[in-house]
């Protein structure tokens, strides 16, 4: 099983940023998608989620600025940001998650940076 992330990067503040998270060798559809990310000295927090069906949930602090969205015909999820600001900067990482098997898999993270 693999997760890859791409497109983090550099951005300023204001900004925007499309991360997408590819995954291989799962059955895409019966497992819950979500983004989390690791800022420097906190904890791994949940950024958004989204069922196999399109549910989603967010975070208080991304509400209205991040959209989490998937392909299940290309097996990918993305995560849409808008307004970044500073407080945004972390590792963000891929999570599949099936709470029925028990099971979860993580991709390597992508950082994302937001800075003038």
């Amino acid at each position: 099983v693999q997760l890859v992330e791409s497109g983090g990067g550099l951005v300023q503040p204001g900004g925007s940023l499309r991360l997408s998270c590819a995954t291989s060798g799962l059955i895409f559809t019966i497992y819950e998608m979500g983004w989390y990310r690791q800022a420097p000295g906190k904890q791994r927090e949940l950024v958004a989620v989204i069922t196999w069906d399109g549910n989603t949930n967010y975070a208080d602090s991304v509400k209205g600025r991040f959209t989490i969205s998937r392909d299940n015909a290309k097996n990918t999820v993305y995560l849409e940001m808008n307004s970044l600001s500073s407080e945004d900067t972390a590792v963000y990482s891929c999570n599949a998650h099936n709470s029925r098997l028990n099971i979860d898999y993580w991709g390597q993270g992508t950082q994302v940076t937001v800075s003038s």
